[in-house]
């Protein structure tokens, strides 16, 4: 019997349309350029601030936002391409879903740590760039503007077509549970932890890493 599952906690769902916010507000941004760029750099505080959140969240948060529901080893990326994959691989983040959460987590971090260091010597100079050389300080320019900004359009491309092949596909509809929560199952699973303490203890967590970001930022003042 099918039964609604809370699959993604509210921390979750909420880190997740934040950051989504927060790219295309860095892209729109980051192209218009000038004036702009110091909204560039706000936006780019507060994605830096989600992405410490998610690692949080990635051993604080629920059952299935947990890294430990998606780290999976290189055979169970096979078996999952030949259609072989475990039950429970398909509840949160299947396999190839969870290398590219991971690939977008580690590329965002780079694009935030080259942004922090940054100088374009036109409009803007990260806030940590007096910390490193100059040749350092324009490769990392370099890499923001011409290399990172690009990988991660091309991962959100992807992802974006991932959703859209599972949507006509398969019929499988994975907004709707990063949107609401809960998945309707066909089977028994355990759900992920939801509550009142839990939320809390995401706003916690969301304050002091947005306060660890603050705490870097100023010490480039």
């Amino acid at each position: 019997m099918a039964n609604q599952v809370r699959i993604w906690d509210l921390p979750t769902r909420l880190f997740h349309w934040a950051l989504v916010a927060c790219v295309v507000g860095l892209v729109i941004t980051g192209h218009v350029g000038g004036t702009m760029m110091q909204w560039h750099a706000w936006l780019g505080y507060a994605a830096l601030t989600l992405l410490l959140f998610r690692i949080c969240w990635g051993f604080l948060g629920g059952r299935w936002s947990r890294f430990s529901s998606f780290l999976y080893s290189p055979r169970s990326v096979i078996a999952h391409l030949r259609r072989q994959a475990h039950p429970d691989h398909l509840v949160g983040h299947n396999p190839m879903g969870a290398l590219s959460v991971l690939a977008m987590l580690a590329f965002l971090l780079l694009q935030g740590a080259t942004g922090m260091v940054g100088d374009d010597e036109i409009s803007f100079t990260g806030p940590l760039n007096k910390f490193v050389d100059n040749a350092n300080g324009l490769a990392a320019t370099w890499y923001h503007k011409r290399v990172g900004q690009w990988v991660i359009v091309a991962l959100v491309v992807l992802h974006i077509a991932a959703v859209l092949f599972y949507l006509w596909k398969k019929q499988d509809n994975l907004v709707k549970p990063m949107l609401y929560g809960d998945k309707t199952m066909a089977r028994t699973v355990a759900p992920s932890r939801d509550d009142m303490a839990s939320r809390i203890t995401a706003l916690i967590v969301s304050a002091v890493c947005g306060g660890l970001v603050a705490w870097v930022v100023q010490l480039g003042s």
